[in-house]
């Protein structure tokens, strides 16, 4: 697998996405539904600070404790604000991705779950990298499933069919 090429084709579907979300009113981009993290204001607010945070892992840079984050997900904010920021950290995580020599040297870090319990990780920066894209890929589905409860209409956002070079037969 290309790392690069499997995140720009994540920047691509997440587009879409994205352009669907924008129209909404803010009580469908907010409304509760029965999936994932039950709103597509949640769901799109999850994916960009865990994508933030996986690209600084990948980086081996300090990640602050979740309650530091200036973004969490249990208080999204209006999709305007998480577009831009999603727009503005896609070119780092994509640098990030595109600098990595050595992906398979473990890195090791601590985590701080919710009820105070630590935890050391080891993961290589290829761990890292396919859970930050499997993560989106997870929870995009959720997104689209939502978007189809309200009423959007979903193209075919396949790897192939972004990806894949096609000419006529």
């Amino acid at each position: 697998m290309d790392p690069v090429k499997a995140y720009d084709y994540l920047v691509i579907a997440r587009q879409r996405i994205l352009d669907l979300t924008r129209p909404l009113t803010v009580d469908q981009y907010t409304r509760v539904f029965s999936i994932g993290y039950g709103s597509l204001a949640r769901t799109l607010t999850h994916v960009m600070i865990c994508e933030d945070m996986y690209s600084k892992r990948i980086q081996a840079l300090a990640v602050p404790p979740y309650k530091q984050w200036p973004i969490q997900d249990e208080n999204p904010p209006d999709f305007a604000i998480i577009e831009k920021a999603w727009m503005e950290l896609a070119p780092r995580t994509r640098a990030a991705i595109a600098g990595i020599g050595d992906w398979t040297t473990p890195l090791e870090y601590e985590v701080t779950h919710e009820d105070g319990r630590k935890e050391h990780i080891t993961a290589t920066r290829a761990d890292i990298c396919t859970q930050l894209i499997l993560h989106e890929v997870h929870h995009r589905a959720q997104a689209m499933n939502i978007l189809r409860q309200l009423g959007a209409r979903l193209e075919d956002i396949d790897y192939s069919h972004f990806m894949y070079k096609r000419r006529p037969a």
